[in-house]
């Protein structure tokens, strides 16, 4: 069954998201590259305690199904994929997170070695924060 183009509801609806969670990841990873030794500190702690990771595991779950049924199923384009992919990441590694032990969370947060490619996590973060931003920004809606 093939679907009709997207409709200008559908179009701001994307140009909406691109938007919130382009400047939510500029932001954070500008307030994050300021405090690099009390972020990691944090994050370390925070991957330690049990109750609060399956929490955030479960409002991260939450959030990423929230993006991804608020996407347009109908809707096309680079800025389309990319919320639909920002959602699916955040979806499945809640997910992940809620079913691992807390062992498990330990040993994998420390295989990726947040410490040390702090810089890289945060450049990724902030080029997809900037990539949704000005491609939502500079998107028309119809």
């Amino acid at each position: 069954m093939q679907l009709p183009p997207a409709n200008g509801v559908e179009a701001r609806q994307t140009i909406y998201l691109g938007r919130l969670i382009g400047l939510y990841c500029i932001i954070v990873a500008l307030v994050m590259l300021s405090h690099k030794q009390a972020i990691v500190e944090t994050i370390t702690q925070f991957v330690h305690d049990g109750p609060l990771l399956f929490f955030a595991s479960l409002v991260g779950m939450v959030i990423g199904l929230a993006i991804i049924l608020a996407q347009p199923v109908r809707a096309s384009g680079s800025l389309s994929v990319a919320i639909a992919i920002v959602g699916w990441i955040s979806f499945i590694k809640g997910l992940v997170f809620i079913f691992l032990s807390p062992a498990t969370s330990i040993r994998y947060f420390e295989a990726l070695r947040y410490g040390q490619f702090f810089y890289a996590y945060m450049a990724i973060t902030l080029a997809i924060g900037i990539y949704l931003t000005y491609a939502s920004f500079t998107a028309r809606s119809q």
